[in-house]
């Protein structure tokens, strides 16, 4: 079997059950930032080799990822077909932070993404999980879809976020903190200079 099929050179692609669709239609844009987001974990599951918890984690929402991928890849009246995401899921997610969080120093000031190449993917991620939420919130205004799809990536961002925290703690890498910012130290500056 060819991997090119020569039907998407005229800027249309098929969603499942053979509509035609632009390849900018907002639901292309939904379940391709999906995939985007799904290509973001393969990589810093590379780096979680050693980190067998974390990559089976992974793993799992990888394939939650694929699945929700081909709900959002069909129009609404084939959907239902394809539907797997439920409040387990997401609640699952709240479980797994909750017990990560439990592991982690406090969080006492903002954090910039970084420290092991485990945890700055896991940040990449996250950031492109936040943009497949607003695509998916987007894609709603003008087609019926399943709300846990987007709860789910909601949550997703959150549990990304405090994964790539233990990925730095369990490493012995101290997460990247937020320095004291431009305009706060310029201000900080012209008080020290007013007489």
């Amino acid at each position: 079997m060819r991997i090119y099929t020569r039907t998407g050179d005229t800027g249309e692609t098929g969603l499942i059950g053979g509509q035609r669709v632009p390849k900018d239609d907002p639901r292309v844009e939904a379940y391709g930032t999906v995939d985007e987001l799904n290509a973001v974990l393969g990589v810093a599951r590379g780096y979680l080799r050693d980190q067998h918890e974390l990559d089976a984690l992974l793993e799992r929402i990888q394939n939650e990822l694929f699945d929700i991928g081909a709900e959002l890849a069909s129009p609404p009246e084939r959907a239902a077909q394809f539907q797997t995401i439920e409040e387990r899921h997401i609640r699952a997610m709240e479980e797994a932070i909750d017990r990560f969080e439990e592991e982690l120093p406090p969080l006492r000031q903002f954090i910039l993404p970084g420290g092991t190449q485990a945890a700055a993917y896991l940040h990449l991620a996250r950031t492109v999980c936040r943009r497949a939420e607003r695509q998916v919130v987007r894609l709603s205004h003008s087609s019926t879809i399943n709300a846990a799809i987007v709860k789910y990536l909601n949550r997703l961002s959150d549990l990304l976020f405090v994964m790539a925290r233990v990925a730095n703690h369990r490493a012995g890498v101290e997460d990247v903190k937020w320095g004291e910012p431009g305009w706060r130290r310029k201000r900080a500056k012209s008080q020290e200079e007013t007489p």
